[in-house]
């Protein structure tokens, strides 16, 4: 587990620790962003070897009835809708291939109507000339 409060380098961070401690700091708790026009997303969340993904918009570490590392977001799979998840469970799913969920190292925060307009790829689409 990360013990530092600061975001590590992609390359020295842990793709499969889906929460860690410097990031579950800045994510706004459950229903905090109630009412919000186009809250922000904080972290993304994907399947290596299937096409399901979850982007994080609110997270409790214990939800108001008492569910562990509760997030709200919008997820990607069957269907794409804004909805619950909890990390725990999301921590024993394998893909096709046995392949664990992983957060995307290089994902910063963004708008939700960004990565609903499929800009969820920092690499898609150049921000003021410059790429994110």
């Amino acid at each position: 587990m990360t013990t530092s409060r600061m975001r590590p380098r992609p390359e020295h961070d842990n793709p499969h620790e889906l929460m860690p401690d410097w990031l579950a700091q800045d994510i706004p708790a459950l229903y905090a962003t109630d009412g919000s026009a186009d809250p922000v997303v904080y972290c993304k969340l994907f399947t290596p070897d299937s096409s399901w993904t979850w982007f994080v918009v609110e997270y409790s570490p214990v939800a108001p009835d008492g569910t562990p590392r509760l997030c709200f977001g919008l997820v990607e799979g069957l269907d794409t809708e804004l909805g619950y998840f909890n990390l725990d469970e999301l921590e024993r799913v394998r893909g096709k291939l046995g392949l664990r969920i992983e957060r995307d190292l290089y994902f910063s925060p963004r708008p939700l109507s960004d990565v609903q307009g499929g800009q969820d790829d920092p690499y898609d689409s150049p921000t003021d000339g410059q790429w994110k």
